[in-house]
């Protein structure tokens, strides 16, 4: 089987996660790629690579059998631009914190790689969001995971952002910014801004606006088959664009579409994982200090 790696900048008490990972499949006579940026910090850090090969971001990934992310859900965001329209399977190997998206612990490398070997596992599909503007941005990486975001710039007076809705006219947000975000998505910056958690596969998109001047704005779900244009103000003429962890400075005027992706995202998971059980984990749900 060929499989490809990505990771980022990773700490020391990671590297024998990484170690085990590469040894385990060498041993399982894997044919590994490591992504450029993975495998130079690899390098750097005196990880065995065996003949692990590696790739730069546009490889196509057609002859890949499957994908692994190793740290947490940012990682795992980056991987998925890594796949694109592929839409190979990517496990979540989980060395970060929180994993909403990562959902693989340290423990369970061995297990998990057995797993995929005997096709024991199952294909959670995520819709992907994509952004598109009269200029090119985010060149052919213009999709994301999680959500699509317009802000104001650095510590600028607060923007303008209208919305509308298959063309018609939703609101004008005076806020710091305004979140456009996928089921996937409202577990992240969406959440932390007063946003709904929404089940995983509800195809539906978040409009959750960013500390509104208006307090009776309120976030607001829409059908995943909308169309969101979005027209921003800026008194200080530029506003930024993020999408999943990347971002872009454009100019005040500057008009944005946001619909939903052709392609998704394939994350592998296994026999008992429950985005519910996830839910009630991760944010803590049923604990009560007093029991």
């Amino acid at each position: 089987m060929k499989v490809a790696i990505h990771g980022k900048v990773f700490p020391q008490n990671t590297i024998p996660v990484i170690e085990f990972t590469l040894s385990l499949l060498n041993n399982n006579n894997y044919d590994v790629c490591l992504s450029k940026s993975f495998y130079d910090q690899a390098v750097k850090n005196g990880i065995e690579l065996y003949n692990c090969g590696n790739y730069t971001l546009g490889t196509s990934f057609s002859d890949y059998d499957f994908v692994i992310s190793i740290g947490g859900d940012g990682t795992l965001l980056e991987t998925v631009t890594h796949v694109g329209r592929s839409e190979k399977p990517i496990l979540g190997l989980n060395t970060g914190r929180l994993g909403f998206l990562a959902t693989t612990n340290r423990e369970m490398i061995a297990e998990a790689i057995q797993s995929i070997e005997r096709k024991d596992y199952e294909i959670d599909s995520r819709m992907l969001v994509k952004v598109e503007s009269s200029e090119k941005i985010f060149d052919e990486l213009n999709y994301g995971l999680n959500e699509v975001t317009v802000l104001k710039q650095d510590t600028s007076s607060m923007i303008t952002v209208h919305a509308y809705i298959n063309n018609e006219f939703l609101n004008s947000y005076w806020a710091d910014g305004l979140i456009i975000a996928t089921p996937t998505g409202s577990t992240g910056y969406s959440l932390s801004c007063g946003g709904p958690v929404v089940m995983p596969h509800s195809n539906n998109l978040i409009i959750t606006p960013v500390s509104p001047h208006n307090l009776n704005v309120r976030p607001l779900i829409v059908s995943d088959s909308c169309n969101i244009r979005l027209e921003v103000e800026s008194r200080s003429n530029y506003f930024m664009t993020s999408l999943d962890s990347r971002s872009v400075i454009l100019k005040s005027g500057m008009e944005l579409r946001i619909i939903k992706e052709s392609f998704e995202a394939k994350l592998i998971k296994f026999d008992g994982y429950s985005f519910v059980n996830t839910l009630r984990k991760k944010l803590n749900w049923g604990l009560d200090a007093r029991n």
